[in-house]
């Protein structure tokens, strides 16, 4: 048997173990660290009042009025989480997707009430279509296929009228060409150049939205949406992506889904040094919680070392369901 004095006569000076002996030596040596100021909280606003309905397929996810709403984004601001992301329920549905422009529609009205009742909470707001049409696509429809430049001239009237009510960063979250741009331009003629686009810049055709859909009424009434979102199989188109978001104006770049594409966000990091955003979603997030239930896993650990991933791939933003959950125990 090998023994420690051997080791030394043998000349093997270096012992990797010695930096992981106890807590506060782990934690000195650390090289990737977590913050509540690394978590944006999505929020998912429908209409009526004192609504709080939990979605069935994500525990601990409800469907929000707008007054439940700035009740969830004060708690979050609490336990440290200092940024939330907003989806809007309406009732309303039609085929161009209106309600995403309405001033009175629920993201309007909880952007002005978030901002009014809780100050210093940073409010996202998703651009997209899917919430809002009847046929729950990302954009106009013209003879059954997604019509690019049509979408996007809605899309730049649902930004402009999110940055109206107050919001802070815009998202979208739609993957039509040209949109960052579009709203670029659209914020600045209308004298709203200080708001942020965090563009979701490199979003994939992801089996694990499945939950989101769920929450957000936005599952398709037919086909898919393979025509924008990207191939689960491609990184390169991701940097070209991510490149003519920047070009067109993005201040902040996403990729979305996070866990099965870290190495997307490490390249996309490593390529372009912008701020970077992933979101942890909707079925990375539900096949954590369904494996603690079963009792497969502990929830804790797997939640920290999950972020932690996101965060050690690059990413400075992660949007995410565990957002207070996860500032609570950094605490």
């Amino acid at each position: 048997m090998t023994t420690a004095h051997s080791y030394s006569r043998l000349g093997i000076a270096k012992r990797l173990r010695r930096l992981r002996s106890s807590e506060p030596m782990r934690a000195l040596v650390r090289e990737t660290r977590l913050s509540p100021d690394n978590f944006v909280l999505p929020l998912f606003v429908c209409e009526g009042e004192g609504v709080r309905r939990e979605v069935p397929s994500m525990p601990a996810v409800f469907n929000l009025s707008v007054d439940e709403a700035v009740k969830e984004a004060a708690a979050a601001r609490a336990d440290g989480v200092n940024a939330v992301l907003l989806f809007g329920l309406p009732d309303h549905k039609d085929d161009i997707g209106s309600s995403a422009y309405d001033p009175e529609a629920p993201v309007q009205a909880a952007i002005r009430a978030i901002k009014r009742e809780v100050p210093g909470v940073l409010v996202i707001t998703d651009v997209c279509l899917c919430e809002y049409t009847d046929h729950g696509h990302c954009g106009l429809l013209i003879d059954n296929e997604i019509a690019n430049d049509p979408t996007v001239d809605q899309l730049v009237r649902a930004a402009v009228s999110h940055a109206a009510a107050g919001a802070d960063i815009v998202a979208p979250s739609d993957m039509m060409d040209g949109r960052v741009g579009a709203i670029r331009a659209g914020l600045d003629d209308r004298g709203y150049d200080n708001v942020v686009i965090m563009s979701y810049a490199a979003k994939y055709c992801s089996a694990f939205y499945g939950p989101f859909r769920d929450a957000a009424g936005s599952t398709p009434k037919f086909g898919d949406r393979r025509s924008h979102q990207m191939d689960p199989a491609n990184v390169d188109e991701a940097l070209r992506e991510v490149e003519q978001d920047i070009e067109e104006g993005a201040d902040i770049v996403m990729v979305k889904p996070a866990l099965a594409y870290l190495d997307v966000i490490a390249r996309v990091k490593e390529a372009f040094g912008y701020p970077t955003a992933a979101y942890h979603v909707s079925g990375e997030y539900a096949m954590l919680k369904a494996a603690a239930r079963n009792g497969w896993i502990d929830e804790p650990r797997a939640m920290m070392e999950t972020l932690t991933a996101i965060r050690r791939a690059g990413a400075e933003i992660i949007i995410t369901y565990y957002a207070r959950e996860a500032a609570r125990a950094l605490a």
